[in-house]
């Protein structure tokens, strides 16, 4: 459902150390009362029975030809730096395992096989594009997936995965609503793969929420090196019988890029069009490495997952970059995968202060999980918890729990969020009850 090729399926600041039990009892719960994001980090008590460090995983590719993600392990690294310089989990340490996947089925599955064997209690803040590899490994050892990046069918189905985003489902679904009411015809790029069928209908109803007609499908060979008779389709069906500025969306995942390079060149012998994507297909990575404000992306509407990058809200995972992985070039905080791996720990973190003192290994993590916590990420997220079955089960989504998107806008170079965009006060819409509506097969 990303269009990339056969994918199935805040931080508090550190804590002083408390002299006394009671004190320290004190203190905690009156900071997570008030920001609830780094509960479960209580330096200076005693451990459990077992001592030893607490195991876990993040895995992201790097140093491919295609996506890379080297932010996410990067910023789990530094999150642990930041809780071990604190006292740890309850008296342990917490030891970040990473593993390249290196966008390839066979390095996903080595991944969460590694995880086995090195004893993780779960994976955490993970990008792979290779559900069906990784997944069935880590379900045969019962470890959770704690916070993928949304990026396969399988995190939204997986009975052991605990997604903390909408994915590409609501992204598409914001888009759509956001579109309706601005464009004239909407034409959507998408992989000709089992993988791109599932991206109109998401889109569409976001449009038919605001009255829109649907998108003009316009398929495209997902490994292809240009995209100009595709530009050309789009932007004559974007720019055909309409008084209204018609808007193209690639939704090409790795390859949108090579699209917006053809669609470059073959725009200005068009009407002038708006053009928008989702997280995913393009981030602020993406951006910067494409020119910025000089680059295609420039006046974009891009729907995301969480608030902007300057929102205050993300301060606390910036005083965590700044502490423990200051001058660290691979962590850029505007970075979807870095911010999605900082909300994804504050799940993991919650769960083993539920577990506190006890046992804590993969069973405990996911039975902990399953059974009524709820996490609050300082904002960042409505409140997650993962029921048996969701609302969007019948959509075909059972564990999608947060279908909340903002809509950003690229300006001179930077993600921003969009003025007049949809949502309340925050900008935030929940597209819930828009995907009930989507018509999938």
């Amino acid at each position: 459902m990303t269009g990339r090729p056969r994918k199935r399926s805040t931080f508090l600041p550190p804590l002083p150390r408390p002299v006394r039990a009671a004190a320290l009892a004190a203190g905690a719960l009156a900071v997570c009362a008030a920001l609830t994001a780094g509960c479960g980090i209580v330096p200076g008590t005693a451990g459990g029975a077992d001592d030893g460090p607490i195991k876990v995983m993040t895995w992201a590719p790097q140093n491919t030809d295609a996506t890379n993600k080297p932010g996410m392990p990067a910023m789990a690294v530094a999150y642990a730096k930041w809780i071990n310089a604190n006292g740890g989990v309850h008296g342990r340490r917490l030891d970040v395992l990473t593993c390249n996947d290196h966008n390839s089925s066979v390095g996903a599955a080595r991944c969460a096989r590694r995880a086995v064997t090195e004893g993780a209690v779960a994976v955490v803040g993970s990008y792979s594009q290779f559900g069906d590899s990784f997944l069935a490994p880590l379900e045969g050892a019962g470890i959770p997936y704690i916070g993928g990046y949304g990026v396969t069918n399988d995190e939204f189905t997986g009975a052991m995965s605990y997604p903390v985003n909408g994915g590409q489902p609501a992204l598409l679904a914001g888009l759509g609503k956001a579109l309706a009411g601005t464009c004239g015809p909407v034409s959507l790029i998408r992989p000709d793969s089992i993988a791109g069928d599932a991206l109109p209908p998401m889109l569409d109803s976001g449009l038919k929420q605001g009255g829109h007609a649907d998108a003009g499908d316009q398929l495209a060979a997902e490994n292809s090196t240009q995209y100009d008779d595709q530009s050309e389709r789009a932007l004559r069906f974007a720019t055909t019988g309409t008084t209204r500025q018609g808007c193209v969306v690639p939704a090409l995942g790795d390859r949108t890029d090579t699209f917006m390079d053809s669609f470059r060149r073959a725009r200005d012998d068009f009407p002038k069009v708006r053009t928008a994507t989702v997280l995913g297909s393009v981030d602020q990575t993406v951006i910067n490495a494409t020119g910025g404000a000089e680059g295609p992306y420039e006046g974009a509407y891009i729907t995301a997952w969480y608030p902007v990058a300057s929102d205050p809200r993300w301060d606390p995972m910036k005083k965590v970059i700044s502490k423990e992985a200051f001058g660290d070039n691979r962590i850029d905080p505007a970075d979807a995968g870095v911010q999605t791996t900082w909300i994804a720990y504050t799940v993991l973190m919650a769960a083993l202060d539920k577990i506190a003192e006890g046992e804590v290994g993969p069973d405990t993590v996911r039975h902990t999980l399953d059974h009524g916590l709820k996490v609050s990420t300082g904002g960042l997220t409505p409140t997650l918890h993962w029921p048996d079955r969701t609302v969007l089960a019948a959509v075909g989504f059972p564990r999608l729990v947060n279908a909340d998107v903002t809509l950003q806008v690229v300006r001179d170079g930077r993600l921003v969020a969009a003025k007049g965009g949809q949502g309340g006060p925050d900008g935030v819409t929940d597209m819930t009850r828009t995907l009930e509506t989507a018509d999938v097969d």
